[in-house]
């Protein structure tokens, strides 16, 4: 296959994943988890680990294809297993404070016409056994980023309408561009954007706002936020104090919604690949914070097994706010991928929340974290909602609104 970028394009995409993502120091531990399909870029990064200072760098591969054998070809009582010793290496490597890289780049339509209930199986089972990652993950344990990379399955989903040979390299401009590497200094040009969104998490802290209300095309949604929540975004602080970015691209910020006080209708703006089934133009109900109905032109089975995964799974973990021109809006492509299309829409999340995002949320055990309001649950799964069409408005505790978005974009 031939290039789709230079070789020194994808270093700098390392050294942002590195020096921004996971602000990586010397003498940490870096751990790559990452799809065969992206080596170049996991060379890449491991290459700029060493040169800040990397004590030792791991990866542990995985391949997507393999997901499609089992499910082809395994017996069905066994799709519960998960070999344990996956979560347990990330487990160790966060617990000691050193980073974590996760390369997300999955076919769109890879398990497209796999039973619903045996893929439902499976993703449970790996919801379950990386729960403990995923608390600690939740909590800023540790430095962590997510990022993709172009892969032939992806990249032909996002494009189907150009060459072959072209659509590569067009979802590499896409991802150069919505991730700053087209900037003379893409590290400066992220510290900048970072503080950006820092300023408008600031704002919205001082309203406290006791709800928000989203208004648009099949959409009229109220949802509660805890009283102590707090909005961040863009930029993270790990338990040690590191500065990190867990997200790239980033454009959301976002907050803890109440658990029991989500009440109306959302229709989504952008389909939702989930665990390689894509769910697509779909619409949920709450009632008293939970998932009463669910309907969808596409991969419903799969979103009903999805928000029975266990009692959290139906009701709200984020809510998060992004201005429809965002970067990654602007380059009018749906990407089928979370990573991306979370940051070109405003966004909830069904499933576990972020204790991070209540005051001294990290100091609180199951127990104290539901009774304010939390969500608890082995899932946490992005789904979007916003688009140029979205209002939204923050209500206070006495019950005026003003205006937060209108159109998309911000108000303030």
């Amino acid at each position: 296959m031939p290039p789709f970028h230079s070789a020194s394009e994808l270093q700098h995409y390392a050294d942002v994943i590195v020096r921004v993502g996971v602000n990586l120091q010397p003498g940490q531990r870096l751990l790559v988890r990452a799809d065969l399909q992206t080596v170049e870029l996991v060379r890449a990064v491991v290459r700029s680990a060493y040169r800040v200072g990397a004590r030792f760098v791991d990866v542990v591969w995985s391949d997507e294809q393999l997901n499609v054998v089992r499910l082809e070809e395994a017996a069905r009582d066994s799709l519960n297993h998960v070999a344990a010793w996956q979560p347990a290496v990330s487990v160790d490597y966060l617990e000691a404070g050193d980073a974590l890289v996760s390369i997300y780049a999955a076919t769109p339509t890879l398990l497209a016409g796999q039973d619903p209930e045996a893929v439902s199986r499976m993703m449970r089972a790996v919801a379950q056994a990386a729960k403990p990652v995923s608390d600690l993950v939740q909590r800023n344990a540790a430095a962590w980023v997510v990022v993709s990379y172009p892969t032939p399955g992806w990249a032909a989903a996002v494009l189907p309408e150009a060459p072959p040979e072209a659509q590569l390299m067009r979802l590499w401009q896409a991802i150069a561009s919505t991730c700053r590497l087209d900037q003379p200094d893409p590290v400066a040009a992220w510290q900048a954007h970072v503080r950006e969104l820092a300023t408008r998490a600031d704002y919205m802290n001082q309203r406290r706002y006791d709800a928000l209300h989203f208004r648009g095309p099949g959409t009229d949604l109220t949802v509660g936020l805890v009283a102590e929540h707090l909005w961040t975004g863009g930029g993270a602080i790990s338990e040690a104090g590191l500065p990190f970015v867990p997200n790239l691209p980033t454009e959301e910020i976002f907050t803890l919604p109440h658990h029991g006080r989500a009440e109306g209708v959302i229709h989504s703006s952008r389909p939702l690949n989930y665990g390689g089934t894509l769910i697509d133009d779909f619409s949920l109900t709450f009632s008293h914070g939970r998932v009463s109905a669910v309907s969808a032109a596409q991969g419903e089975a799969t979103l009903q097994r999805l928000i029975e995964s266990d009692e959290g799974a139906a009701r709200l973990g984020e809510v998060a706010l992004v201005a429809a021109s965002s970067p990654v809006g602007r380059t009018g492509l749906l990407f089928a991928n979370t990573l991306f299309d979370e940051n070109a829409a405003s966004h909830l999340a069904l499933g576990n929340g972020y204790r991070g995002c209540v005051r001294d949320g990290n100091a609180m055990d199951d127990e104290r974290f539901a009774a304010i309001g939390g969500n608890l649950s082995i899932i946490h799964v992005d789904f979007m909602i916003g688009s140029a069409s979205m209002d939204v408005d923050g209500i206070y505790p006495d019950g005026r609104s003003e205006a937060v978005m209108r159109n998309g974009e911000w108000a303030f």
